[in-house]
């Protein structure tokens, strides 16, 4: 789907936990994620400690979507 959306023009960035999937199905800008059931957070930790996960994540991502690449790249987080 990726693909298809940036063939109509729109810039997308796909944040996922599993890189090589991305890149497989042709994503083009990648954000890694934490897990699968918890991209962007970890119900274990305290909640100002998963805001600032998120909000450093989806950082990350709106960077990226105004980043010009040449081809698939994937986007460095904070550990």
């Amino acid at each position: 789907m990726n693909k298809e959306i940036e063939k109509a023009g729109i810039t997308i960035v796909q944040m996922a936990n599993l890189i090589p999937v991305a890149k497989t199905v042709g994503a083009n800008r990648m954000v890694p994620t934490i897990s699968i059931p918890y991209p962007l957070g970890d119900p274990n930790t305290p909640k100002e400690q998963q805001w600032k996960l998120r909000y450093h994540r989806v950082g990350v991502a709106l960077d990226a979507l105004t980043t010009e690449v040449d081809e698939q790249t994937v986007f460095k987080v904070k550990i």
